[in-house]
């Protein structure tokens, strides 16, 4: 009997389950046992989880987050790391595994591809950033929430002639700040990929209230760094990413401009009653139900990673290729990260006004 196992590292994302469905159910074709470890490569490490069934993962596809658990555990920052991990599949009588996950995740499976154990990646963020794949699931519900969120603003927005910070995820790229605010008409979307200057914002924010709008609606990725302004040091997380949700970047960015717009001589008196507030998305990005495209996504993935294992073809990374999804080359994917084109942004900076 084969056995393989598989694992949801990083942070939650909608699709996640579709995915483990999918695995699952084409690696039941060829008589393949799948061991779901608990809570990401920690799981891996502590030899942790349960064999799944066909029962269980029924119906998995339409629920957000992950029935096996996710953490954000480095197996390279253990020593041991590797050996915990091939003792497990030993004593499991693991062939495999089928590492879902982000940069992070995938990063440490092309680690130990590359000291030979049999790791197929699966592309999971909703930030969009992994290479080598068209799509990472979730980032369609992400966007789609974030856009939702954005669209309900511009009524207290317009209302009170405030302007809004719009905080959206993205640590390395804006994929969903530009998706979601070009969708729901945001007036300035901020990226890391396109710093601005402060000057550069607060003069957009100071044309519409001149004008009869009156209001602004800013999307910014939580990496983004203003071109000319000092950055705040927090720190690293366990894979030497800088900490950013203690910045406050919305938060601090919505001061200065309105501090700025306040006391602006060229407004009038009517500006310092003038008023910036932030709103954090966070979270709520990528918690609930995927939508059908990432089901959809999830399920076609899975598939796919089943049909690698099945196939005894490891060392890859499952992607979306236009209409087909094929194996990909896992040090390439993990490597290259997928940054928003030039092209892309200067179309939607034609709507910054």
């Amino acid at each position: 009997m084969r056995k393989i196992g598989i694992l949801t590292g990083g942070g939650d994302c909608p699709g996640l389950n579709a995915v483990i469905r999918g695995v699952v159910e084409k690696c039941a074709t060829a008589g393949i046992e799948v061991f779901g470890f608990h809570d990401g490569w920690r799981g891996v490490l502590n030899a942790n989880g349960h064999w799944l069934t066909l029962n269980e993962v029924e119906g998995i596809q339409t629920i957000g987050g992950t029935i096996i658990g996710s953490s954000r555990t480095n197996v390279l920052a253990d020593p041991n790391g590797p050996d915990k991990v091939a003792n497990t599949m030993k004593t499991l009588e693991l062939e495999g595994l089928v590492a879902i996950g982000g940069d992070d995740t995938l990063g440490v499976a092309n680690k130990l591809s590359k000291l030979g154990i049999n790791v197929i990646g699966v592309p999971k963020t909703i930030d969009n950033d992994l290479s080598c794949t068209d799509y990472t699931f979730g980032f369609e519900t992400a966007s789609n929430i974030a856009m939702d969120a954005i669209d309900r603003l511009h009524t207290t927005a317009k209302s009170h002639s405030r302007c809004i910070v719009v905080e959206c995820m993205g640590r390395h790229t804006g994929w969903i700040a530009l998706q979601a605010g070009l969708a729901a008409n945001a007036h300035l979307v901020l990226i890391p990929e396109f710093p601005k200057t402060f000057d550069e914002i607060v003069s957009l924010v100071k044309r519409r209230y001149l004008r009869s709008d009156r209001y602004t609606i800013i999307a910014v990725a939580e990496g983004f760094e203003l071109a000319d302004g000092d950055q705040i040091d927090l720190g690293l997380d366990a894979f030497g990413n800088k900490l950013l949700i203690q910045k406050n970047l919305a938060k601090n960015l919505s001061d200065m401009i309105e501090k700025a717009m306040r006391n602006d001589p060229e407004l009038g008196s009517d500006a310092k009653y003038f008023e910036c507030r932030p709103v954090v998305l966070g979270h709520v990005q990528r918690g609930g139900a995927p939508c059908a495209f990432d089901r959809v996504l999830g399920t076609r993935l899975g598939v796919k990673a089943g049909e690698l294992v099945v196939n005894h073809d490891y060392g890859k990374m499952v992607a979306q290729s236009g209409n087909s999804i094929i194996g990909a080359d896992l040090e390439t994917a993990v490597t290259v990260r997928k940054e928003v084109d030039k092209e892309f942004y200067d179309a939607a900076s034609l709507y910054f006004k």
